[in-house]
Order: C-alpha cells, then sequence, then structure tokens
C-alpha cells in the first residue's frame, strides 16, 4: 500500500517541478537608500524572496544590510553605523502595477563611535520596525518602493543606542533576477 502512493506523491511532486506553467520564485535583488529623519543617510543592499507555494507575490521574506559607511559616514566624520534586518512584507493588491504593502523589520543594530572614550555609550540595539509603503512594479523585471518605518527601540546614549532615530524614508530599487 506504501508503494503506491509514495510513486503517485512522487508523480505529481515532479510533474509540479518539471511543469514549465508553474510559476517562478520570485528573487528581487537592489539597493535600498535609507533617511533617517533628522540624522545619518544609510544605504545598502535588499534581497527579498517569495515562493510560488507560500501566498504567491503576496508573502516576502527579506534580508538588508543598510549602512552609513555607504552613506552619510562616507569620506567624513560621521559615526559608522550598520542595520542587519530580517523581514517579512505582505503585498496588498498583487498583479497590479501600484502596490501598498506592510513590513515587518527585526534585526540588529550597531554603531562604532571609534573612540575609547565612547567606550560606556551604548552602541548596539536589537531593532524593530513597522513600515508601510508602495511598490511600483514596472513592465521590466525592475520595482521600485517607497515607505515610511518606525523604529520601536530607539535610545538617547545612556539607554539604548543615541544614534538609533525612530522615523525614516526608505527607497528600495530592485530586480526580479528569476524573470
Amino acid at each position: 500500500m506504501l508503494k503506491p502512493l509514495t510513486l503517485c506523491i512522487l508523480l505529481l511532486v515532479g510533474g509540479a517541478l518539471f511543469d514549465s506553467t508553474a510559476q517562478k520564485p520570485i528573487l528581487d535583488v537592489g539597493l535600498r537608500l535609507q533617511k533617517t529623519i533628522n540624522l545619518y543617510n544609510e544605504n545598502g543592499l535588499s534581497v527579498q524572496y517569495c515562493h510560488p507555494t507560500l501566498c504567491y507575490d503576496k508573502l516576502y521574506f527579506g534580508l538588508s544590510y543598510v549602512t552609513s559607511r555607504l552613506g552619510t559616514a562616507f569620506n567624513s566624520n560621521a559615526i559608522k553605523q550598520d542595520n542587519y534586518i530580517l523581514s517579512g512584507t505582505w503585498m496588498f493588491r498583487p498583479q497590479h502595477v501600484v502596490r501598498p504593502f506592510a513590513r515587518l523589520n527585526t534585526g540588529y543594530f550597531h554603531a562604532d563611535y571609534e573612540y575609547a572614550i565612547f567606550d560606556d555609550l551604548d552602541n548596539n540595539s536589537m531593532l524593530l520596525s513597522p513600515e508601510g509603503g508602495v511598490c511600483f512594479e514596472t513592465h521590466l523585471p525592475l520595482k521600485i518602493s517607497l515607505s515610511m518605518g518606525y523604529n520601536v527601540i530607539t535610545g538617547n546614549g545612556v539607554n539604548g543606542a543615541g544614534t538609533l532615530f525612530p522615523l525614516y524614508l526608505q527607497t528600495t530599487l530592485s530586480w526580479n533576477v528569476f524573470k
């Protein structure tokens, strides 16, 4: 009884894997440009993935690295800070050109104050930020996302990192590598 059931499952899975009409996964890779309100420009890389069997073209999982080293701190004495972000994004109105979205980010923040005199100040923090915005899907595999986010965990330098401000704007230009 087990052999026919196993064979049937293998045929169904194999047929889905080799079906030319099956939807391809979405892998968006691009640049993230971020502006913390009243502080720094931070830029970096962003990757988002959507699997065809899991809320296709609606639910995305992502990784981003955003740093002031590629923004305000580039060739200046601004504080070098790094954001390592994991995200989950829900896209509304799939298959439309203009697509509103909601995103929840979590991750890790680190500020490099560079001088030993600042060693007593907090320079690390967990990240937690809801974000909302709109994504424009072009006829090319190019997507343009604009959003505003709010860092729930912030600090004043004594309790929490002093350069982790609450409000930020971001723009992401990404390319679907599987299209």
